[in-house]
C-alpha cells in the first residue's frame, strides 16, 4: 500500500469519490447522487466524513459526530467505520478510528462510542483491539413500512 493521507470530505465532488468505499459498508445504499446527497444533509446536522485517500482513490472513511447526551456527556459517535477490501489489514481502520479518536479528545470528549451488528465477529474482534468495550444493546423499532421489511 502507498502512502494514505487522510483528509476530511467537503465537497461534493470529494463525496462521490467516497460511494464506491461506503457501500462496502452500507451495501443498501442506491445511487451515488442519493448518497452525496444525504451526506450533505447530514453535514449541516454536524456529521463529519474523514476519507483516507491513496493518490486520488478513497479506501477508507469514517463518518461521525461530535454530540452530547445524558448518558456520556459530550462524546463523538462513529456512524461508519470502513475500509475498502483492497486495504484492509495495513493498519488504516485503526488509524481512521486514531484521527477521530485525536480530535474528540482536543474538543473535549469524553466517550466514543460505535454500534456494530451481531454479527460482526471481525468488527467485534478489530474494535476490542482498539480499546472499546461492548457496554450494552442497540434496540430498533422500524416505523415506517419502508423500514420495516429490512
Amino acid at each position: 500500500m502507498t502512502t494514505v493521507r487522510l483528509s476530511q470530505v467537503t465537497t461534493e465532488q470529494a463525496c462521490l469519490r467516497c460511494f464506491d468505499v461506503m457501500r462496502e459498508l452500507r451495501p443498501h445504499l442506491q445511487g451515488s447522487r442519493d448518497f452525496v446527497d444525504q451526506i450533505m444533509r447530514q453535514r449541516v446536522l454536524g456529521y463529519r466524513l474523514l476519507a483516507a485517500w491513496e493518490e486520488r482513490r478513497v479506501v477508507g472513511l469514517a463518518g461521525y459526530r461530535l454530540t452530547e447526551n445524558l448518558l456520556y456527556g459530550r462524546f463523538v459517535y462513529v456512524d461508519d467505520l470502513v475500509v475498502g477490501a483492497a486495504g484492509r489489514r495495513h493498519g488504516l481502520g485503526a488509524r481512521l478510528l486514531a484521527a477521530v479518536r485525536g480530535e474528540a479528545r482536543a474538543a473535549g470528549r469524553r466517550h466514543l462510542v460505535l454500534d456494530t451488528g451481531l454479527g460482526m465477529a471481525l468488527a467485534q474482534r478489530f474494535y476490542f483491539r482498539q480499546g472499546l468495550l461492548s457496554r450494552g444493546l442497540h434496540f430498533v423499532e422500524a416505523l415506517s413500512v419502508e423500514e420495516a421489511g429490512s
